[in-house]
């Protein structure tokens, strides 16, 4: 069956060229009811979010081909503002962002944390990639993004604007959105880059997600909304212009939807299309809470259910999730991760079978859509929960999808005369009105296990030997340095640090003569702290004493922390931390943090207390290592001795290690660490916090797709920490000596850390005889033909180099289980294992079809079903594999 790859081929060059063409000889882009009109064509599109600054510009491409090859037309990404304009009026965007940053920065520190990320801040770069790839682009200006980003990605110094109130019709704030978003306007125009220029972009974004918290400011809030698209409208960028959950956007603003599912939702106009900017394809992960995973059939089933609906437009949330460098998550607590269980994992690898799964429905709606814009949908009820939907033209064109909303039962319905099963939550996608071509709670697609595997340098033979030695310096307990200020009473952190850390000391001293009153009866003392978050620590004489720290739901913390106090002279030393600012609710920029008090100094047998909040505080921003630069790794006092402190607070670490051979990405596990910061090179990798474990309820082996997802519906990691692996970009590491640095809050064991390589364990298919023929097989143009055609299992290995080199399992009949764990059922062929070897080992990809005719028919009378897994090696330079071709049976 041959033929089957060639029709695959030109199915996907069919679609490559489709999607190709809107923007090459600067169309002009408009829209009516039915969708987006590129070039006079009415088009029917799907996009997906890569945020650029999540991922590095070594990346870009391979995310933009993998997104292209994943059936995408549009990538979309957000600019966030405080990424490039970090310092007011000094807007920072390759390759003139050097000269600006010496022009405007006067501590070497701060320049050189600017200098670092200028790579990431390449938008027009970026855009132009996607442009390059054949794709097009939706460019989210905001500038209000949300996005689980620092301070929803407003800078800072906005905040600090005497008389300003964000978000609302509010003139010193509109004055710098209006200033923000021209100049990102005008420099996709400088470019070219607009789709009437010829360039990619089709689509630009004004505010975000107002709606969800505009009744908070008032009035205030239409008026805004009314500015802000006269605003956009007037930088006239050739192009629609969209509002998200804004239900009230003015004409021509174009009102979209954001959510895990968006069918329901309709235009706020007649003759504006439905779209959907955010379908959410898992949900973003913090710190001590479980991971959240969506199953590819209900993110199937909700695209499938929209473009059933009359959608045109549809974005997956992420499609590339990528990592929250440095100090850039929000929150607060968001993890340094930002995979967002995305078709493409955090580390540019195919989230199998989510990606595979979706690519097939993205082919599936592609048949239809000559169809879908050519006329409105007719629906109708074929039972309860059950409907048709069926695109048609006078001209005879014909597409139809078949929906069953039942969260529990399968139903078999009769549509044309012709009678079809549907699973429940599912959407069989009929492009000719009569064939099946995807169902989409039957998968095709490879799956895939992938693992971290520890690694090694080429001269080392245990993990431990990975780094080349240890030193260290301590960070000083309390105010170290000279810029630390006194002040009456306790001061909020946000107002007081301006985010340039997260770190501010609270310093008091108190002389104890012995004879207050929560010192009698026997009483201990205890100091009470409240605070707003997002953490502290307690130091007590320049002892660790004790420490709290809040959560997503609930950042602030309020803790009674026994300590022992002296006659005379006691220092007491609060160090307040942030892990990342708000980013998201009405006023959510006003949301502060810090120790606010009360302080207080109280007995543990009595009600006598000394409040000490009102006290003369000192007060330092940051670390004194932060004001040294120590994450650069240059400093003199570096302490290299036998002993290495392990298990002790505020220590900052070097070492220095050769990074992992081969091309695999990379990954630092901190197990054995508290909490804290690492840089490699110089370059923030984020906030580590192996030592937050994730609650040991709420998780489950496997997940159930059926009915309307919730992000605590699906978890993983339940009574693990919800991070322990941290991305190292292969482009930050250089051959030979490179440098991590950690400053470590809690205390923890550095040389417990060691590197591992994101790999793929091993792929599985399981197809059932029952399942919908190939999608490749629609290429096949004699329809006797096509009609032969039986389902199929599909293998890939999941890089070009690779070949299936092992059959770890298969079985023809009723296995169970899921890839990794799949057993034998009742029923099982004893060809089977034997056919699938024959058919793939030493072969890049490989199909069978799934039949009695290629097994054998052990057990009559019943649905049969064939599952595989295998494992793939690296193709040696010298083999001469049939790398790229398909042996089918």
């Amino acid at each position: 069956m041959r033929g089957g790859t060639v029709a695959a081929a030109a199915l996907d060059l069919l679609l490559i060229l489709a999607a190709a063409t809107p923007f090459c000889f600067g169309a002009n882009v408009t829209y009516d009811h039915r969708g987006l009109v590129i070039g006079g064509r009415r088009r029917v599109l799907i996009s997906g979010s890569i945020h650029y600054m999540r991922s590095t510009p070594q990346m870009w491409s391979d995310l933009i081909q993998k997104s292209k090859d994943g059936g995408l037309d549009v990538v979309q990404t957000f600019v966030f503002w405080n990424l490039h304009e970090p310092i007011r009026g000094q807007v920072l965007f390759p390759p003139f962002a050097i000269l600006a940053l010496v022009s405007a920065c006067g501590e070497f520190f701060e320049w050189l944390k600017l200098v670092i990320i200028l790579g990431r801040k390449d938008l027009v770069k970026f855009v132009k990639l996607v442009g390059e790839a054949g794709l097009m682009v939706h460019l989210r200006i905001g500038p209000y993004a949300c996005a689980e980003w620092n301070y929803g990605g407003f800078p800072m110094w906005l905040h600090f604007i005497p008389g300003i109130v964000m978000r609302t019709d509010n003139e010193p704030f509109k004055v710098e959105m209006k200033r923000f978003t021209a100049k990102i306007v005008n420099m996709m125009k400088e470019e070219n880059l607009y789709a009437s220029q010829g360039g990619p972009i089709i689509l630009s974004q004004i505010e975000n997600e107002y709606g969800n918290i505009d009744s908070a400011y008032g009035k205030s809030a239409q008026t805004y909304i009314s500015w802000a698209a006269s605003m956009a409208v007037s930088l006239d960028t050739g192009v629609p212009w969209v509002m998200c959950q804004q239900s009230d956007a003015p004409n021509p603003i174009i009102n979209a939807c954001n959510g895990f599912y968006c069918d329901q939702f309709t235009p706020n106009a007649n003759n504006k299309p439905k779209m959907w900017t955010e379908n959410w394809s898992g949900w973003f992960s913090s710190f001590g809470d479980p991971v959240p995973r969506r199953p590819a059939e209900d993110t199937a089933f909700s695209t499938a259910r929209f473009y059933q609906l009359g959608g045109s437009f549809l974005n997956y949330y992420m499609y590339h999730g990528g990592t929250n460098f440095g100090r850039t998550s929000g929150g607060p607590f968001i993890t340094t991760s930002y995979d967002y269980d995305a078709p493409i994992d955090e580390y540019g690898l195919l989230r199998q079978p989510k990606w595979g799964h979706l690519k097939d429905v993205h082919n599936a709606v592609k048949l239809c859509e000559e169809a879908l814009v050519a006329t409105d949908p007719t629906t109708t009820s074929l039972g309860p929960k059950l409907e048709a939907t069926v695109y048609k033209t006078e001209s005879g064109l014909c597409a139809a999808f078949l929906a069953n909303v039942d969260d529990q039962s399968d139903a078999t319905v009769n549509f044309s005369g012709n009678s079809y099963h549907l699973p429940a939550w599912s959407v069989s996608i009929l492009p000719d009105c009569k064939t099946v071509a995807i169902n989409t709670a039957k998968i095709n697609s490879v799956a895939a296990i992938s693992k971290f595997v520890p690694q090694l340098s080429p001269k080392d033979t245990t993990v431990e030997d990975a780094f080349s030695g240890w030193s260290w310096i301590n960070e000083p307990v309390g105010i170290s340095s000279n810029s630390a200020f006194t002040k009456l009473g306790l001061q909020e952190q946000i107002n007081t640090t301006a985010d340039k850390s997260d770190y501010l000391w609270y310093s008091l001293s108190k002389t104890i003569k012995g004879d207050e009153l929560f010192l009698q009866d026997g009483s201990r003392t205890v100091l009470h702290v409240n605070s707003l978050g997002h953490g502290f620590y307690a130091f007590n004489n320049g002892q660790l004493v004790g420490s709290a720290k809040g959560n997503y739901s609930d950042p602030s913390v309020s803790v009674d922390i026994p300590i022992n106090l002296v006659s005379g002279e006691n220092k007491i030393d609060l160090l307040s931390l942030t892990v990342g600012l708000q980013n998201y609710g009405a006023f959510y920029d006003t949301k502060g943090a810090g120790v606010t008090g009360p302080v207080q100094l109280k007995g543990s047998h009595n009600q006598s207390t000394v409040d000490l909040s009102s006290k003369l505080w000192t007060y330092q921003i940051g670390l004194r290592g932060e004001e040294l630069g120590l994450f650069t790794g240059s400093s003199s006092e570096w302490i290299m001795q036998p002993t290495l402190p392990k298990n002790q607070p505020l220590v900052w670490y070097k070492t220095t290690f050769e990074a992992p051979t081969g091309s695999s990405p990379v990954a630092i596990d901190f197990s054995g660490m508290g909490k804290g910061q690492a840089w490699i090179n110089g370059q923030s990798i984020g906030r580590y916090w192996p030592r937050r474990v994730a609650s040991n309820a709420g998780c489950t082996e496997s997940c159930n797709y059926r009915g309307s997802f919730s992000p605590s519906r699906c978890m993983k990691n339940c009574g693990q920490p919800t991070q322990q692996f941290y991305h190292v970009p292969r482009s930050w590491l250089q051959p030979g000596s490179n440098t991590m640095v950690l400053f470590e809050e809690m205390g923890g064991d550095p040389t417990q850390i060691s590197f591992a390589t994101r790999e793929t364990g091993s792929i599985c298919s399981h197809i059932s005889d029952s399942h919908p023929n190939p999608l490749s097989t629609w290429m096949i143009s004699d329809e006797e033909t096509r009609k032969q055609a039986q389902p199929t299992l599909s293998l890939d290995c999941p890089l070009h180099n690779q070949v299936i080199s092992e059959i770890l399992f298969a079985s023809f009949g009723t296995p169970q289980g899921v890839c990794g764990s799949f057993s034998h059922g009742e029923c099982s062929s004893k060809e089977a294992l034997s056919t699938v070897e024959k058919a793939c080992i030493g072969l890049r990809s490989c199909s069978i079809i799934v039949s009695a005719d290629t097994f054998g028919d052990p057990c009559g009378g019943i649905s049969k079903s064939l599952a595989v897994e295998a494992s793939c090696k690296w193709l040696d330079p010298h083999e001469n594999a049939y790398s790229g071709s398909i042996r089918s049976l």
